[in-house]
């Protein structure tokens, strides 16, 4: 492909869903013949990926749209993304933007560089959500180490707190055949770990042809890409509880390339709340989710969502919620602090809870979540684990990331990047990261 002397830059915001797509736009730039440049270089055409998951959308969108016109004021910035399809028109108001696009627009992008002369006003074009229900493809390389496969897209849930549904549409599904295919793809361009990602993965085969009907279940897709040669880790990114079937679980114990570490949204351990959010489960089934993992795979990591300060959310609730985690054998806590979103049944709800309150009740399963993870190191301490060895350089230190998600370091030494080696792991520093010396590490040949 002849370059046509144009730059692009890219910034993702939000989840790996979003780095799976943008790194799917960027190939598109590619073959236009758009060398692609770091966001703070001067660029001809920049290109934010937006999320809307918490409250901070707009200033994160704006703070960003600033950093492009600090790089080059002339340039063409366009706005995609979650953000773009549920605010276009607030979007293109902000002083520099020129187009937005919406959810099924974002991937014809290039169609609409003919002209990259600056707008007075941001153009918008974007669809109603019920007009996404088409699938395309994506997948994330450019990290040597760690790529990103989506697998799913859209949610068919009514989590009464959730915009996703009104940002991505119905839940849909890639080909089994495409799924295996991107994957192949991903192996030849020498990463090692793919994570396996979408807005409800669990739901994987819903919608693969268009149709509504499970073609493929998540089960047979899991299977189908464990027999892939050449990669060496799959990771399942989030799966909710109520999709987390038994037949999963028992196959990933006895897998060959997926890793033992799960992600299970839970948002409440109060029954109460999760019937208010609208969650397809309630605690006693997330309590067995758990306890039939850690029965097959003792040493596995389990991440958990959990949202605190949801309307109408008593102290009791919310001490319910702390003290059900607490007693779970889980690895890590993502906490959301509540925040109200346009157009969902929550945003209407009357009995919403102090700010102040939802930040102290974020703080407190925020030590929680630190508490968990050393528990969860320390348990791990004189144990040899296989290590995936990442580019990172920090304080002359390199890290990386065991099968089971535990994170390590050790002396910088650039011929480790994007290889394998069996370590013992030996202390936990202030970090929460576990040391080991090199002399105790055992190289794995690819």
């Amino acid at each position: 492909m002849e370059m046509n002397g144009k730059k692009v830059a890219f910034h993702t915001l939000g989840c790996k869903l979003n780095f799976s797509e943008t790194s799917t736009i960027a190939r598109d730039f590619t073959s236009q013949g758009y060398e692609s440049v770091d966001f703070t270089q001067p660029a001809d055409v920049y290109v934010i990926n937006t999320c809307s998951v918490t409250q901070n959308a707009d200033k994160e969108c704006k703070y960003w749209v600033k950093k492009a016109q600090k790089a080059n004021a002339d340039a063409f910035v366009i706005i995609v993304g979650c953000y773009a399809q549920l605010q276009p028109e607030e979007i293109a108001k902000i002083q520099g933007v020129d187009l937005v696009l919406g959810a099924t627009e974002k991937f014809k992008i290039t169609d609409y560089l003919q002209d990259l002369t600056k707008n007075d006003h941001g153009q918008v074009h974007s669809c109603e959500i019920n007009e996404a229900d088409f699938y395309v493809s994506s997948y994330s390389i450019g990290d040597r180490t760690r790529a990103f496969l989506k697998v799913q897209d859209g949610c068919d849930y009514k989590c009464t707190y959730c915009t996703i549904p009104l940002a991505r549409g119905i839940s849909r599904s890639d080909s089994l055949e495409n799924v295996v295919e991107n994957a192949r793809k991903i192996v030849e361009e020498g990463a090692k770990e793919i994570v396996l990602t979408g807005v409800n993965i669990g739901d994987y085969g819903k919608g693969e042809f268009g149709n509504k009907r499970h073609q493929h279940t998540f089960l047979e897709m899991v299977r189908a890409l464990d027999e892939i040669e050449g990669i060496d880790r799959f990771r399942i990114s989030s799966i909710e509880p109520n999709l987390l079937k038994d037949e999963t679980i028992e196959f990933v114990a006895q897998s060959k390339r997926f890793v033992p570490h799960f992600h299970i949204p839970l948002q409440s351990g109060s029954n109460k709340m999760l019937a208010a959010m609208k969650r397809r489960y309630r605690k006693e089934l997330y309590a067995d989710r758990v306890s039939k993992i850690k029965s097959l795979m003792p040493h596995c990591a389990i991440g958990v969502d959990v949202i605190c300060g949801f309307p109408g959310e008593t102290e009791e609730d919310f001490l319910d919620t702390y003290n059900f985690i607490n007693n779970l054998d889980v690895s890590y806590l993502h906490v959301f602090t509540y925040s109200q979103r346009p157009n969902t049944e929550a945003d209407k709800m009357t009995n919403q809870v102090p700010y102040a309150t939802r930040k102290k009740r974020s703080k407190m399963l925020r030590v929680l979540s630190a508490k968990k993870r050393r528990a969860f190191y320390e348990s791990q301490i004189g144990q040899t684990r296989e290590v995936l060895f990442e580019g990172n350089f920090k304080e002359g230190y390199i890290t990386g990331y065991t099968s089971n998600y535990v994170k390590v370091k050790t002396l910088w030494n650039p011929d480790l990047i994007n290889t394998k080696a069996n370590v013992n792991l030996s202390e936990i520093d202030e970090d929460g990261m576990v040391l080991f010396e090199t002399s105790q590490m055992v190289p794995i040949l690819a």
